[in-house]
């Protein structure tokens, strides 16, 4: 796992590249079950289109599978750590009290050539079939690719 605490020494981002992260709730806690936070998780991450080109997405109850190809000048733990604070704070603002929302750190992943980016997609795109979440991805309200 890497974080923006945590990076392998010598590991950086790169802007231009494309990555697949996967974001999970703290303790796996499936927070998005509930509709209104998914709805904000989901809204934040377009919220970030000045500093990503997402390429696909999937929120699940108790993680988010994102692609982006990373803007000019943007910072892969910068463009992480910003998501996680704007969803944690418009849940909290639901709430209306303190609620953790995230484990610390991400799992990334940096896109090698286009077969790994459509790969890395396809996997994405099924997990609310694998997850026995619907019978068809088009019936999971959560999720967005640039291709379909």
């Amino acid at each position: 796992m890497f974080s923006s605490r945590k990076r392998l020494k010598g590991r950086t981002s790169h802007s231009n590249c494309y990555y697949s992260v996967t974001l999970c709730c703290e303790n796996r806690v499936p927070i998005f079950a509930n509709y209104l936070y998914a709805v904000d998780a989901a809204k934040a991450i377009y919220h970030l289109e000045d500093k990503v080109e997402t390429i696909c997405f999937v929120l699940m109850p108790d993680h988010l599978h994102w692609i982006f190809q990373l803007r000019p000048q943007q910072n892969l733990s910068a463009v992480i750590k910003l998501y996680k604070s704007m969803v944690t704070m418009s849940i909290r603002k639901r709430k209306g009290r303190k609620v953790v929302v995230w484990q610390n750190n991400f799992y990334d992943h940096q896109i090698r050539d286009e077969n790994d980016l459509i790969h890395q997609a396809r996997y994405i795109v099924a997990n609310p079939l694998r997850a026995k979440l619907v019978k068809h991805v088009g019936d999971y309200p959560f999720w967005n690719c640039i291709w379909l």
